[in-house]
């Protein structure tokens, strides 16, 4: 029965093409694309205080495989051992949303949007529409954030545009090869995205986040600062300070001298709206360079974000999750770190 449901209200998960993989699966029985999603499922909910502070959802499954992932519980569902809420009736989130959005405890934090995350909720988009549709009929002065990777296709940025009070937008990486060893998808399409955001939605922008790998994204600062700069000088950017985890688990942690030189080095760059945010300093042992990696990869980031790939069994190089012949076997989507920080 909720197939067919889903086949009325959501078309576009019959052939699902939402973001730049364009997978062309239809999820509505149960196909599955490089994200692995069929229906869509709310792995959690809650009042949260980060900003813009929100009753926030986070979405399950991602069309990224990112060896940092932090919420690889949540964006690596259904392949590793998660505990989510599964499929949520539109109408009923909605009426939650509505709901916690007018508590005392939403007051007091000063909560006034939807905050949707992951995971990547693009790759649930019409039942995010849907949810919003509704909520707004309850509340027409709700405000929705909407948490992206950016791997979305022109079409899909343009409906979300068309319901987003704000965006917080990722960018991971500048050279297409740091990208692909990092997130297994090319940056070419997030750059495009980031780019008309910049320019015909500057004020839907909460801001860009870019997270700084020692040894990995570092080198990406630079080129990024620079491509923002040129866009608008004054669009908000905020560093992100990596801390180990997933495939991770053991890498270095970014240090607070080098989350301020990313600040400096975008500031010389020419952006003037810049801040850091995270802990730091978190031990790591770095990972050693794997031989069958390095003459897949040029840059030196992209070498060693490939090496701890192939460490957590991913032998398929230069990455590109959406050609691999094992992307619904991935192992990195089946990986359990060691430890959490």
């Amino acid at each position: 029965m909720i197939f067919i449901i889903f086949e009325m209200k959501y078309d576009d998960l019959k052939n699902c093409t939402l973001c730049e993989h364009g997978c062309g699966v239809n999820r509505l029985v149960g196909e599955t694309g490089v994200c692995r999603m069929t229906l869509p499922e709310v792995a959690s909910a809650t009042l949260h205080p980060a900003p813009p502070e929100s009753y926030t959802v986070f979405m399950a499954g991602c069309n990224f495989k990112c060896l940092n992932c932090q919420n690889w519980t949540i964006a690596h569902f259904p392949d590793n051992a998660s505990l989510i809420r599964a499929h949520v009736a539109a109408a009923d989130l909605a009426a939650e949303c509505a709901h916690q959005l007018d508590s005392p405890s939403a007051r007091l934090m000063g909560a006034d949007r939807i905050f949707f995350s992951g995971g990547e909720p693009t790759i649930h988009l019409p039942y995010i529409e849907e949810v919003v549709k509704l909520a707004r009929r309850l509340n027409p002065q709700i405000k929705v954030n909407f948490d992206t990777n950016g791997y979305m296709t022109p079409r899909s940025l343009e409906r979300v545009l068309a319901f987003a009070t704000s965006i917080t937008f990722d960018i991971k990486a500048f050279n297409d090869e740091v990208h692909y060893a990092l997130t297994g998808a090319s940056s070419r399409p997030v750059l495009r995205n980031a780019a008309h955001i910049a320019t015909n939605a500057a004020d839907q922008l909460w801001e860009f986040r870019i997270l700084v790998i020692p040894g990995i994204t570092d080198e990406e600062i630079l080129p990024i600062a620079r491509f923002i700069a040129d866009l608008d000088c004054n669009l908000p950017v905020c560093f992100l300070a990596f801390r180990p985890n997933f495939v991770l688990a053991q890498h270095q942690g970014a240090s607070a001298e080098l989350m301020r030189r990313c600040v400096n080095i975008a500031r010389n760059a020419g952006l003037k709206n810049v801040s850091w945010a995270g802990q730091t300093d978190i031990y790591g042992a770095g990972a050693a360079v794997e031989s069958a990696v390095s003459d897949a990869y040029g840059s030196p980031g992209a070498i060693q974000a490939a090496s701890w790939a192939y460490a957590e069994g991913c032998f398929t190089h230069p990455r590109n999750c959406a050609a691999c012949d094992t992307n619904q076997t991935c192992p990195i989507k089946t990986c359990i770190p060691n430890r959490s920080t």
